[in-house]
């Protein structure tokens, strides 16, 4: 039984009983963790929104044989100020927080690339310099790099032939020659193929400059392969989606929010930037 310091980013909050909370975060050190943060539903909490999603927060926990308590907390930079005025921000930040949870399946497992993209995610959508989509899909597929599923995407996934990219296969691994090509691969333009390599290598000055349609076309495929890795789906992606459909729409739908309260059964500065 001993008290540990890490900072971290708030992914998600589960009710717990009539005042508690269980907080889920992705820490610096420790990797995911889940804690229990005491009375900080209450109206008087001394928590105050220290510990809400998309908050980058310094913690001090109390360890224990079930949940960790929370003992202090102090935060370093609240991301969600910037993004919950700003639906397509905010939808795009709730799916990379989902995005975060899901590749560190292990809890307590070190995750230092993955916390520090996240990082530099959250600040790059609250600093507003590019498209909120074309941050999202950066995201996910230097996540998903970091986690050993990077795409293939200026060779073919199946031969290794450069040039002659003719399809995308979500379950072979990526990009594919005609001769590779099997039914059921997406054929995307050149263009997108090539939005998708300037997002993974950081390339902004492309990615800024590419058309909507490559952009839409981009974040259907980034989905279907993120989705196609995991054992569950990215629920938060479908408001993503709506938002993409009905550019109109100015507040969340009636869903809850996916970094928000969840019932409580269900189961050094960083540096590195999107």
């Amino acid at each position: 039984m001993t008290l540990y310091r890490d900072e971290g980013i708030v992914l998600r909050t589960q009710k717990l009983g009539e005042a508690d909370r269980i907080v889920t975060v992705l820490t610096r050190r420790t990797g995911r963790i889940r804690a229990a943060a005491k009375g900080v539903r209450k109206t008087k909490s001394r928590f105050g929104a220290r510990l809400e999603p998309f908050t980058h927060v310094d913690l001090q926990l109390y360890e224990r044989r079930s949940l960790d308590l929370i003992t202090q907390a102090e935060t370093l930079r609240p991301y969600g100020e910037a993004l919950v005025t700003d639906y397509p921000r905010y939808t795009a930040g709730t799916a990379m927080l989902e995005t975060a949870e899901k590749l560190t399946a292990e809890e307590g497992e070190p995750a230092l690339r993955q916390f520090l993209l996240l990082v530099g995610g959250l600040r790059t959508l609250a600093e507003r310099t590019h498209d909120a989509r074309l941050v999202l899909d950066a995201f996910v597929l230097r996540s998903l790099s970091v986690a050993g599923w990077a795409p293939a995407l200026d060779e073919c996934c199946r031969c290794g032939t450069r040039g002659g990219l003719r399809g995308f296969a979500v379950a072979a691994g990526g990009a594919v020659c005609a001769n590779c090509r099997m039914p059921g691969a997406a054929t995307p333009a050149p263009p997108t193929l090539a939005l998708m390599l300037a997002l993974l290598r950081g390339d902004w000055g492309y990615a800024d400059g590419s058309e909507q349609r490559h952009r839409a076309e981009t974040s259907g495929l980034v989905a279907a392969y993120l989705q196609w890795h995991l054992e569950h789906g990215i629920r938060s992606l479908r408001h993503v989606e709506r938002d993409q459909g009905a550019a109109g729409d100015t507040a969340p739908s009636e869903d809850p929010a996916p970094g928000g309260d969840a019932p409580a059964d269900d189961a050094d500065t960083p540096r590195e930037r999107v």
